[in-house]
């Protein structure tokens, strides 16, 4: 069994996370190899809670252009939305 720190890689915080955040979902950048029921038990190992539902998606990497010459490719990133059953996860400390 893999490491629950090696599945979960970060919390993801955007503009768009913040507001799904309101209605109770999670947003995680997760290894590109692992699948929800590995998801949901790292998720309850790490944060100590329960989570009711776990949606994932794959982003495709983008070409990007830097200084107009350069050119270079974003990776590809799979994302794992997170509902909890009960229980909240703190991502930001001291505020």
């Amino acid at each position: 069994m893999k490491d629950p720190r090696q599945i979960i890689k970060k919390p993801l915080v955007t503009e768009k996370s913040s507001d799904s955040r309101e209605i109770g979902w999670y947003v995680f950048s997760v290894d590109k190899r692992s699948n929800k029921v590995e998801i949901r038990d790292a998720i309850e190992k790490i944060f100590g809670v329960k989570v009711e539902k776990v949606r994932t998606l794959i982003t495709t990497g983008k070409k990007v252009k830097r200084m107009g010459r350069i050119a270079g490719k974003r990776s590809s990133i799979k994302k794992a939305y997170v509902k909890l059953k009960e229980g909240t996860i703190e991502l930001y400390e001291g505020a």
